[in-house]
């Protein structure tokens, strides 16, 4: 179902992909970027929509969905082929396995049947849950973070949060609407980014550039 605040969520989603995509090529250059994150969020869009070819979901979606793979496979690309030399390997140093395999665990656990499309598209909705701690890592790291990268950060959390008042809406709006496993996860996911969000607006309103403590 769509309203204001899925819409707006997933168009803020776009604007955060269009600001890292801006950044390395503008900058030729990825630092501050973690690769983990993004090769996390790539497999999150090639499980999620394995069905983008067999199954029609209209185009609003199926424009989205094109967009989510091509521009995370993109990305990977860039990193670790024309400015792989700028990619700060040595800060990016949560590995993806910690996250990966109890992602697997939790979707054999929580899936609603055990059909390979059931159990990848649970898989996906999880590890999305997580993918960017990776990143925090980083920049946790890197001392003072550069807007850029902020802003990236700030637009996904604010996707996340205005898809909490999509799902408000919809259960409100439509009389069947439960969605558990997306609301668990989705909180989760939406936590993680309160914490940078915090040290965000606490920069701004003192005038100073934002760092995280390690």
């Amino acid at each position: 179902m769509y309203n204001i605040f899925r819409v707006s969520g997933d168009f803020l989603h776009l604007i955060s992909i269009f600001i890292i995509l801006t950044k390395i090529i503008r900058q030729r250059s990825c630092y501050g970027i973690s690769l983990r994150t993004q090769e996390l969020y790539a497999i999150v869009f090639i499980t999620r929509y394995l069905d983008l070819f067999t199954t029609w979901t209209g185009l609003y979606n199926t424009l989205f969905k094109i967009f989510y793979l091509a521009s995370s496979i993109y990305i990977v690309y860039l990193m670790r082929k024309p400015y792989k030399l700028t990619y700060d390997h040595r800060r990016d140093v949560f590995r993806s396995i910690f996250l990966i395999i109890p992602s697997v665990v939790l979707a054999l656990i929580f899936t609603a049947n055990y059909r390979p499309m059931e159990i990848l598209w649970t898989f996906s909705i999880i590890l999305e849950s997580v993918a960017i701690f990776p990143q925090i890592i980083l920049l946790q790291q890197s001392g003072e973070i550069e807007n850029v990268t902020a802003n990236y950060v700030v637009c996904l959390g604010g996707y996340r949060a205005l898809y909490i008042l999509n799902w408000i809406y919809r259960l409100f709006a439509e009389k069947h609407y439960r969605a558990w496993l997306v609301w668990v996860f989705g909180l989760i996911q939406t936590g993680i980014y309160s914490d940078f969000a915090y040290y965000f607006v606490k920069a701004y309103l003192e005038g100073k550039k934002l760092s995280l403590p390690k």
